[in-house]
């Protein structure tokens, strides 16, 4: 080997004796797995609520009293009155209040029971080694 002449500036040579280089890779390692399942529970639980309800009550309630024009619906506390009217042939024509009728409301609640299904899930974590041993986190 020939050592090539130091240039006119400098007074020493440097000369590559070994050279070395890197090689980087990567290879897939097998470790532990993990399964996750999920687990659904059931149960029954009672509830209870109020219903509210109405129901109308209608009586027929006979006046038979002239009157000089048809009367308008009206109220009286919870009750609602229809006046009910005929026209009766007379030597002269008059109207007779035959009826009125009385709507009542009335209301109430009755307590309501039912079964109902509720379902909860949760999630089972099982850590399986390389061994074959399992174990729950």
């Amino acid at each position: 080997m020939t050592i090539p002449p130091a240039p006119p500036d400098q007074t020493s040579i440097s000369l590559l004796l070994h050279d070395e280089a890197v090689v980087v890779g990567r290879h897939r390692v097998d470790g532990d797995t993990v399964r996750v399942e999920t687990v659904t529970h059931e149960r029954e639980q009672r509830v209870e609520l109020d219903l509210a309800h109405e129901r109308v009550e209608i009586e027929h309630v006979p006046v038979g009293r002239v009157v000089e024009s048809v009367p308008e619906i009206r109220r009286d506390a919870d009750v609602t009155i229809i006046p009910v009217v005929e026209e009766v042939l007379v030597v002269e024509r008059r109207l007779v209040l035959k009826e009125e009728i009385h709507i009542r409301r009335i209301r109430g609640s009755v307590r309501h029971q039912e079964t109902v299904m509720l379902r909860r899930q949760e999630a089972v974590v099982t850590r399986v080694s390389k061994a074959g041993e399992t174990e729950n986190d």
